[in-house]
């Protein structure tokens, strides 16, 4: 069982100055959903990272972020065009005004657009290889972490299934005492008949009993249970507050009221679950 939270992250050499960084983080979700973010010139690599993240997870919010450190390099060129014109500007202007200062190197480089320096930045057929490494290690961490929650939140959903049990044996005691007690403040056997069959909740003690039952072997399950685990917690609830609507004691209400809490707190765990 895997939870679908966790964390994964993996750096590879890129070149002597330079590396590439992935980042995995995922939450829950009700589908697939994958958000990648890519350096600048390298965006054709989004679809073969999403097909190698889909081999690896099946539900949850995915965003990686690739980054590329170190690996940008730089180069100067001379617009040769652009300083023809500003030297033949200037020798007008110096015919014209009769000027004798020579033009200098310096004064030529510092004129706008005359030096310019241009980042070469790395293709996306050159780092695929690095990419795609870091990014297998970071889902390998990835999986890691999403296993290492869902043992923990079985372990919970566990022992939470048992306080259910538990707490639904004392509202099925609690219950048949308040019917004896009940039925003795009853004069007539159609007065007995009639509260019988209204406050009867058996059925729904028995249904409960087998969704909490269903539940407890679902966990023990592999694969993506999600989904089914919150069916199960919803029929769960839906019996609970049947069983909150047709009881006429204090005592089995409160034990109710115990019951529903801790299936509300099954329901807010199974939504991170694969």
């Amino acid at each position: 069982m895997q939870s679908m939270t966790g964390f994964g992250a993996h750096e590879v050499d890129l070149t002597p100055a330079g590396k590439v960084c992935v980042e995995l983080r995922s939450i829950n979700h009700k589908f697939l959903e994958i958000l990648v973010h890519l350096p600048e010139g390298t965006l054709s690599l989004e679809d073969r990272i999403k097909k190698t993240i889909e081999t690896k997870i099946k539900r949850g919010r995915v965003t990686c972020a690739v980054n590329v450190i170190g690996a940008v390099q730089s180069a100067a060129f001379i617009n040769e065009p652009l300083l023809k014109n500003y030297l033949g500007k200037l020798k007008n202007i110096k015919r014209k005004f009769k000027l004798d200062d020579n033009i200098n190197i310096n004064t030529l480089v510092n004129l706008p657009g005359v030096l310019v320096a241009e980042e070469m930045r790395v293709s996306s057929g050159s780092i695929w290889p690095e990419v795609n490494q870091a990014l297998k290690s970071a889902l390998s961490e990835l999986s890691k972490t999403r296993h290492k929650e869902g043992a923990a939140l079985k372990g919970y959903l566990k022992n939470r299934t048992k306080v259910i049990k538990l707490d639904l044996g004392k509202a099925k005691l609690k219950f048949k005492k308040a019917v004896k007690e009940k039925l003795k403040t009853l004069d007539s056997s159609e007065e007995q008949s009639m509260f019988l069959k209204s406050s009867d909740i058996n059925e729904e003690i028995e249904r409960l009993s087998f969704h909490i039952h269903n539940l407890s072997n679902t966990l023990d399950k592999s694969g993506e249970i999600g989904k089914e685990l919150d069916f199960i917690a919803q029929e769960m609830q839906r019996e609970a507050n049947t069983l909150a609507a047709k009881t006429f004691d204090v005592g089995v209400s409160a034990q109710v009221l115990k019951i529903k809490s801790s299936i509300e707190k099954v329901r807010e765990q199974v939504q991170n679950i694969e």
